[in-house]
């Protein structure tokens, strides 16, 4: 018998099909091994020896690897083709090994797609493992986890609030930060544009003022209101005539298919996913046999794929749409490895795979695939200069039209930033021709600052100056959000307070190690790890001869000194010089003190050095201009509350305004929410009606018992016998009555009209279940939809397509689901023909683990967060379990 081992259970099952009888195939749920998230776990005085942890919801999986390996022949280690992949079989066959379980016949094999004709002829060409690939997946684990647990500590002693630190994640996130600074530098200019609205034989056209009183025109040349007229007046009181009319061919070739970074970057522009989310999604169409794996820097197609790609082009259209050779694609990306196939459909004939998201992006690689071997887009561009009759003043207009679409008939690439391409036709005229003008406007602009980065122009950059891998870039980018250093709004980045003051402490005190030609540089030590060019040790070795001793120094340090060195750093940002030229540092309160940066327990702020006479205070956040706005300068006393005579006082916290009832900390507290009056217009009244809530309504006419209004973490609301009923503002509390409030939770009991707790309606029916003698229905899930026949809920795989769902899938996928038993952790549903609902098979005694999760593979670039997660559940008895270990 010969055991094969994959990541995922999808394609387990469907490789087992392929293989037939002789083959058992088990899925090891991804990584089944890892670093423990803990000091020592990488030795550097010992060689950088690593100490590896099996993670404990994967002890069924390594069991049943395990007992299915002691009666093999021989072990077949099918996991991706990828370093990560490399690594996966490694740990498997380390464990079997330990185990006394390995088998002594050991293959790899790899396949780019799951088809059968792809995984039998892998099949018949097995490895061994690439020990190159494997010594670079552990250079690259080391170094992130040196980087992490060395780092880290540093940060959260010497810079509170702050989470963690990684080797890509921080150079990602000062690409963030960088982009910040040079939108806040960035100084606006006002620059005009003159155009004349024309027509020539009915057909109208604009052309823009590119010339005037016989200079040439640049983009800043007109730079106010009163050159602007002048120009206008100039282009109204011209007769301007063709001067020339030059048409040029323009061609237009395909982009090549995807890789992993443009697969990201073209989803986020064009379907608005997210890097991660593109990947989740790519990963079920890969295992559902639909397309070719999809963490890839090659740009190449199969040459049996290219010959499909093809016909499958010539029956949609006619040969005219093929080139007459096949496009051959090189990889542009700096450090390009791993040559694998681009991203592309196992069948072309396949126009359409799935439902939802992953229909939307089975389209996207498919035409992009296709795209890339149809023929160039032929278009023709046409300029058109027209002068006055003194030739001083020259307008000029563009256009373009496509002669032969090509492969725009079928794509066309997304653009992070889109411009005017000036694509309008333009009517006929030839030299000499004087077309009427209709009108002359004068538009006003201010030049733009850079835009920030969106997920597909971060992805983008990261790739062009070398830092991380694409198959990487979604985990890094969750790990600046996980983290909250940015905050993500319209599809942009931007960095938050946290992240802003962790990238100037790395600037101030790590520079080498966010710089980003040094992080590109030692991505190519790692590719020479994974080429056989360089000892994993080595590199290691290199870089931790000058980081340790830099993190020792760093650590040596006392807070206020590191406090002091970061005032210092970002004076200029914090402190930008005034236009009145007076102190930017001088306290705006007390107008005595000095301004500086200080460390709190929640984090950095600016405070006055006259604390606590003066108790001005402003967030870190809040620089520049931006100073006074919203800064704190102590309690304001309110006025005194007439029931306790204690002064009621409003005050700024951590996490906004609020008010406060007396002095010490058992003190009463309310916050204050956005949408009642700000400012002067709010007073003692607000801040006595805010302190005063719970506010009791009175008691439900049925149950008798009270109903309350007030505010909670996630708004205004009702309750009532521990049921809740939303309210919409704030005054709805202090103004809702008795009868509007029974309504509200009438209303939310019965799902608050948004259908919540009420009998949703079967996206179809399919008649009675032969084995429940119950309706079999096409439910809509709270994670997607699913069948059942009342008994058994069996979930729609994510590419099946629900509109075409026959009865006879759906029986099938409720037998499948009741052959597996009932879902770990959970009790089987007691059938009604049960005779004996007590009896228990021997078995169930046993706590049920969480077999089925999944082990995400560990990204480059991550690093653990202050008091990491350990990966095991807590354990009833840690000495048996250590003992085990050892």
């Amino acid at each position: 018998m010969k055991l094969v081992v994959v990541e995922s259970p999808a394609k387990a099952k469907t490789i087992e099909k392929y293989l037939g009888p002789g083959h058992r195939v088990l899925a090891s749920y991804g990584h089944v091994r890892d670093l423990p998230p803990k000091d020592g776990s990488v030795d550097p005085d010992n060689g950088f020896d690593m100490t590896w942890e099996a993670y404990a919801d994967k002890a069924r999986q390594l069991k049943a690897i395990t007992d299915e390996a002691k009666t093999a022949d021989t072990l077949i280690l099918a996991t991706d083709p990828d370093r990560e992949g490399e690594a996966i079989s490694w740990h498997v066959q380390e464990v079997l090994r330990k185990k006394k379980a390995l088998p002594k016949d050991v293959q790899r094999v790899t396949f780019n797609a799951i088809t059968k004709a792809a995984v039998l002829d892998a099949m018949a060409h097995p490895r061994a493992l690439d020990e190159d690939l494997i010594d670079a997946y552990r250079a690259r684990r080391a170094l992130d986890y040196l980087v992490g647990f060395t780092l880290s500590p540093v940060l959260w002693r010497k810079l509170p609030g702050a989470k963690s630190a990684g080797r890509v994640q921080s150079v990602a996130l000062r690409l963030v930060v960088d982009r910040e600074r040079e939108i806040e530098a960035f100084r606006a200019q006002e620059y005009w544009s003159v155009a004349a609205d024309m027509e020539q034989d009915g057909v109208g056209f604009t052309a823009r003022l590119v010339r005037w009183r016989g200079e040439k025109i640049e983009r800043l040349t007109i730079g106010n209101k009163g050159d602007a007229e002048a120009a206008k007046a100039a282009v109204e009181a011209g007769r301007f005539s063709v001067a020339s009319v030059e048409t040029k061919p323009l061609t237009r070739n395909p982009p090549p298919p995807f890789t992993t970074s443009t697969l990201q970057q073209e989803a986020a522009r064009k379907l608005g996913f997210s890097a991660s989310h593109t990947m989740r999604v790519a990963q079920a169409l890969y295992e559902d046999g639909a397309i070719t794996y999809m963490r890839t820097d090659g740009v190449q197609m199969d040459h049996s794929a290219i010959s499909a790609a093809r016909v499958a082009i010539t029956d949609r259209y006619d040969s005219g749409y093929i080139p007459d050779k096949p496009r051959i694609y090189q990889t542009k990306a700096k450090n390009a490895q791993e040559a694998h196939e681009a991203i592309r459909p196992t069948d072309f004939g396949r126009e359409k795979a799935g439902s939802g998201d992953h229909a939307r992006l089975y389209d996207l690689v498919w035409k992009r695939a296709m795209a890339s071997q149809m023929a160039s887009a032929r278009l023709e561009r046409t300029t058109i200069e027209l002068v006055d009759g003194t030739g001083q003043h020259g307008l000029r207009a563009t256009g373009q039209v496509v002669i032969f679409p090509g492969y725009l008939a079928l794509y066309e690439e997304g653009r992070d930033d889109e411009g005017d391409e000036e694509s309008r036709r333009l009517p006929r005229m030839a030299e000499g021709a004087t077309p009427a003008k209709k009108a002359v406007t004068a538009e006003q602009h201010f030049t733009q600052p850079p835009p920030r980065y969106s997920e597909a122009s971060l992805v983008k950059k990261m790739e062009e100056l070398g830092i991380g891998r694409p198959s990487t870039y979604a985990s890094v980018l969750q790990v600046l959000k996980d983290r909250e250093y940015v905050t993500v709004e319209k599809n942009r980045f931007t960095p938050a307070e946290s992240g802003r003051l962790v990238t100037a402490f790395l600037e101030r005190f790590f520079e080498r190690y966010v710089s980003y030609d040094y992080t590109a540089g030692l991505e190519d030590s790692l590719d020479d790890v994974s080429g056989g060019r360089a000892g994993w040790q080595a590199v290691l070795e290199a870089f931790w001869r000058d980081f340790k001793p830099k993190t020792v120094e760093v650590m040596e340090q006392k807070p206020s000194e590191v406090t002091a060195a970061l005032d210092q750093f970002l004076g200029s940002y914090l402190f930008p010089e005034k236009e009145d030229g007076s102190d930017p540092r001088l306290c705006p309160v007390c107008h005595a003190g000095k301004l500086a940066l200080r460390g709190g327990k929640f984090g950095a702020f600016i405070a006055c050095s006259n604390y606590p006479e003066c108790k001005y205070t402003r967030r870190f956040a809040q620089a520049g201009g931006a100073a006074d706005a919203g800064a704190d300068a102590g309690p304001v006393v309110l006025g005194t509350d007439p029931v306790t005579e204690e002064e009621v006082s409003k005050r700024s916290g951590r996490f906004g305004p609020y008010v406060q009832l007396g002095d010490g900390k058992d003190a009463k507290r309310a916050s204050i929410p956005k949408d009642v009056p700000q400012g002067e217009d709010f007073g003692l009244e607000w801040a006595l009606k805010l302190l005063s809530l719970p506010r009791t309504i009175g008691n439900h006419p049925e149950t008798g018992n009270p109903i309350t209004a007030s505010i909670g973490r996630y708004g205004p609301y009702l309750l009532h016998d521990g049921k809740y009923g939303r309210l919409q503002t704030t005054a709805d509390v202090f103004e809702t009555g008795m009868n509007a409030a029974v309504v509200k939770l009438a209303e939310a009991a019965a799902g608050g009209g948004r259908g919540r707790g009420a009998a949703k309606e079967p996206l179809a029916s399919f008649g009675d279940s032969p084995e429940t003698g119950k309706p079999v229905k096409l439910m809509e899930g709270r994670f997607g939809p699913y069948v059942t026949d009342g008994v058994t809920n069996a979930t729609l795989p994510k590419t099946a397509d629900p509109a075409t769902m026959t009865a006879e899938e759906a029986l099938a996928l409720l037998a499948e689901r009741a052959a597996r038993g009932p879902a770990k952790g959970k009790k089987p549903v007691k059938k009604a023909a049960a005779k004996k609902p007590a009896a228990k098979a021997g078995g169930d005694a046993a706590p049920a683990k969480k077999a089925a999760a999944k082990k995400p593979a560990k990204a480059e670039g991550d690093t653990p967060a202050k008091k990491a997660p350990a990966k095991k559940p807590a354990a009833k008895k840690p000495a048996a379990k250590k003992t085990a270990q050892a």
